[in-house]
């Protein structure tokens, strides 16, 4: 693909192409899906750029590439994907992902309490992509309420979400962070 010109015009009045070319407006579900893995996708690179471990930074630069493929496979009506050769993620994009959780829990050990976002600015950028994660697997299964979507699509942003989550706790420890426990109100006690 080659892209001569930045600027189209084609979206002026609100509305947008499909990858099969149906036109629709630019508040549907499924662009702000695709919006959303394209925030999540930026916001794991401002991570990246912040400075992360090195295993975790290209850990992340290949789950951008992945991101792209989902984007793709939003961006494109289930019936339009055998004529168009879309992009799909696949179950072993999302199997990828598992060994990365279990070597990360390996390394944490159990989570025995929940944990406040924050520690490092690499750390709670990683926990900020987190929850943008979450909403993004949130607008997909609202999406998926409406249209059919690839089989993959959420379970990928599922797996992500953890993996977001022990990525960030892993850079908090790496960068000597003491995590904070979320501190549970005792509704006996006075305020």
């Amino acid at each position: 693909m080659r892209i001569t010109r930045v600027y189209t015009g084609g979206g002026d009045e609100g509305d947008t192409d499909l990858g099969g070319g149906q036109r629709v407006s630019k508040d549907s579900l499924r662009i702000e899906a695709c919006g959303c893995v394209d925030e999540l996708s930026s916001l794991i690179g401002l991570a990246i750029a912040r400075g992360l471990v090195a295993a975790s930074a290209e850990c992340l630069c290949g789950i951008q590439n992945d991101l792209f493929d989902l984007g793709a496979d939003l961006a494109v009506l289930e019936e339009d994907k055998p004529a168009t050769g879309a992009c799909r993620i696949e179950q072993e994009q999302v199997a990828a992902l598992e060994p990365r959780l279990d070597a990360l829990g390996e390394e944490l050990g159990p989570l025995e309490e929940f944990i406040l976002p924050g520690g490092s600015v690499s750390g709670a950028t990683l926990h900020l992509a987190r929850t943008v994660c979450r909403r993004a697997e949130r607008v997909v299964v609202a999406l998926s309420g409406q249209e059919a979507i690839g089989t993959q699509v959420i379970p990928y942003l599922n797996r992500l979400s953890d993996l977001l989550f022990q990525l960030a706790r892993f850079q908090n420890k790496a960068d000597g962070q003491q995590e904070t426990c979320w501190k549970k109100k005792d509704p006996g006690k006075d305020q």
